[in-house]
């Protein structure tokens, strides 16, 4: 379950009304908000390294409510995807959605037609190693044994290099690559009232919307907007007043639209 933008923003924007810190525009708002998450995003990636460790040390908690290393896996769900890679005329295969899209590639399948077929997992190489493997006899890869090099590609119909993938034995039929992607970047989206004021878009709004939730899991709502709150020079020590402001919010919404 994602985490609502027009709750952490509404709250934000409580508090340091109390706090008598000024005001925040939605511009301002969603810089901030887009950077808050992607820091929270990539601090899953040394804590659970972290936490790996203490797994192969048999150190875990391994309650089943209570493993940090499954909680942090588990945040990280709605961030993976399995993508297919388009082989281009390069010799090289490339990810031909957004260049930002993706952060981390996992597993990478391919898969080789024919009598018989083989989808094989693919090791991924240095660019030393490859050179090395490929050139030799003895070492070669294999249908069922591929090996792989990230790289770069510009192809047809591009003006910049993407992400692409070598692979040998070359081409592949298909290439399914298990990648952790970035987060969509989070926006209230708005319109300006009668007196000048921002009114809130909803998604699925009749006149059309682009807001954005935030897409970390709901249990990092208060770490959001406590964040957020840094970033304008807020320290919450007490993340029940979170709660508190959040609830004030959410009735003034309610009474703003009754």
């Amino acid at each position: 379950m994602a985490v609502s933008v027009n709750t952490v923003y509404t709250t934000v924007l409580y508090i340091l009304n109390k706090e008598q810190r000024g005001y925040v525009t939605p511009a301002e708002f969603n810089s901030i908000a887009d950077l808050v998450q992607k820091q929270i995003f990539q601090s899953y990636f040394p804590d659970g390294n972290q936490q790996n460790r203490v797994v192969q040390n048999n150190q875990e908690n391994d309650t089943e409510f209570f493993n940090m290393f499954k909680d942090i896996s588990y945040k990280l769900y709605p961030f993976e995807k399995e993508i297919n890679f388009v082989y281009d005329t390069t010799g090289k295969f490339f990810y031909n959605g957004s260049v930002d899209t993706v952060y981390k590639i996992g597993e990478v399948i391919s898969t080789y037609n024919g009598q018989p077929q083989y989808s094989s997992i693919s090791q991924l190489v240095s660019k030393k190693d490859f050179d090395k493997i490929t050139r030799s006899k003895l070492t070669a890869p294999t249908k069922q044994y591929p090996i792989f090099i990230t790289t770069n590609a510009t192809p047809v119909g591009y003006t910049e290099s993407v992400l692409a993938l070598k692979v040998e034995p070359n081409a592949p039929d298909t290439l399914s690559v298990n990648c952790i992607v970035n987060p969509s970047t989070p926006n209230w989206d708005f319109t300006i009232g009668t007196i000048g004021q921002y009114i809130f878009n909803p998604q699925g709004s009749p006149t059309g919307s682009a807001t954005v939730d935030f897409q970390l899991d709901v249990s990092e709502e208060t770490n959001i907007i406590i964040n957020v709150l840094k970033y304008f020079g807020i320290v919450i020590n007490d993340p029940t007043i979170i709660q508190v402001a959040a609830e004030e919010a959410q009735t003034t919404e309610v009474n703003l639209k009754s």
